[in-house]
């Protein structure tokens, strides 16, 4: 065999054994790419994504359309020609594990966290859209969840609205944690409630629930810290003046708030808030209308240009980095609150581009 036929087999056959071994190799990364874009204002398998009732609606038109990002699962593991592929592809990231499943964490309680916090993201999402339209929406601070074997379990229930603590008006969630850390482990608190069965049925009938009860719980000390607990979360529960439905299955997280929030203004406002354009965004969105910073900013440009997208609305503290690899044809709109996105479409809308907030790489 000639020499030169010889050394090629060789390299052939030792590069073969090198791909074989990478693909056997796992490491311990995932991969993050682009994910699908819905548009709110539009249907999925034949239902508007934004359903809303007992309220006079408009037409709408153009695109609001939320994005996502898909990774790889907990438990799959990435071989090393996958991860290599990866880091060379443009359009998608390789990220240490443990960046998307923290201490351990399987997909099934990743699954689970991301499905809370896209329900709660509707939540705020309706709050803040009814709020920036001058509707008036009913809170109330309720028990969240009860930690099992705490002080709290059997007498404090899920859904319960916390009217007080010792004596002390509750308004906010955070305030329920203030009153409790004011005694000392071993102390009694007690807490003024609504039972979550007499304000669920209060609320069916369209009225405002009473008849409180007080409960007095011992506290307990909080893990590795000297401070007093009864075991409970605290959250906020809201009461809407007509009903507003999202169907969207298959999604998680909390990052579509903003663009649902806008979604709902433009259903149940006249005129149209896109103009008939192309326009995606992300961020979180508080009760406030304040929009906060989402993860796999990059990944989410690409799939909104590629769905057709040509502006992007984006949370103040991802410009940097979402400026730093923008498509090409894709604008960015920097965002801090559900008012300035309604102000940029509108410059959107008439062609007053030039006046649209910028993101910066520097």
């Amino acid at each position: 065999m000639p020499r030169r036929t010889a050394t090629m087999l060789a390299s052939t056959l030792i590069l073969i054994a090198l791909l074989c071994a990478g693909v056997l190799m796992k490491v311990p990364y995932s991969e993050m790419s682009p994910g699908p874009t819905v548009n709110t204002l539009g249907k999925v398998g034949g239902e508007p994504v934004l359903q809303i009732s007992g309220r006079k609606t408009y037409k709408t038109s153009g695109n609001l359309n939320m994005t996502t990002v898909r990774v790889t699962g907990a438990d799959y593991n990435m071989n090393l020609v996958e991860a290599v592929y990866g880091w060379l592809a443009h359009d998608t990231v390789v990220v240490p594990h443990d960046t998307l499943y923290p201490n351990g964490k399987t997909e099934q309680q990743s699954t689970q966290e991301n499905a809370e916090e896209f329900s709660q993201s509707q939540e705020s999402a309706k709050v803040a859209a009814l709020t920036e339209l001058g509707i008036p929406v009913t809170s109330r601070v309720v028990v969240s969840t009860v930690i099992k074997d705490s002080p709290a379990q059997g007498k404090l229930h899920a859904g319960d609205v916390i009217k007080a603590v010792d004596g002390t008006a509750v308004k906010q969630p955070e305030d329920v944690a203030k009153l409790v850390t004011k005694h000392k482990p071993g102390e009694n608190v007690t807490f003024t409630v609504i039972p979550a069965k007499t304000a669920a049925a209060a609320e069916k009938a369209g009225k405002e629930p009473q008849g409180s009860e007080k409960i007095t719980i011992t506290t307990a000390k909080a893990a590795k810290e000297n401070r007093a607990i009864v075991g409970i979360q605290a959250g906020t529960d809201h009461t809407f003046p007509f009903r507003i439905d999202i169907r969207l299955a298959d999604v998680g997280g909390p990052s579509a708030g903003l663009m649902f929030s806008l979604g709902i203004i433009d259903k149940l406002t006249p005129g149209q808030l896109t103009g008939g354009k192309f326009i995606a965004g992300t961020g979180t969105i508080d009760d406030r209308g304040k929009v906060g910073p989402i993860g796999g900013i990059n990944m989410k440009l690409v799939g909104a240009r590629n769905a057709g997208a040509r502006y992007f609305l984006t949370p103040d503290d991802n410009c940097k980095a979402a400026a730093s690899d923008t498509p090409a044809g894709l604008t960015l709109v920097k965002v801090k609150t559900i008012d300035d996105a309604k102000k940029s479409l509108e410059k959107i809308r008439t062609g007053d581009t030039a006046a649209l907030p910028s993101c910066s790489a520097g």
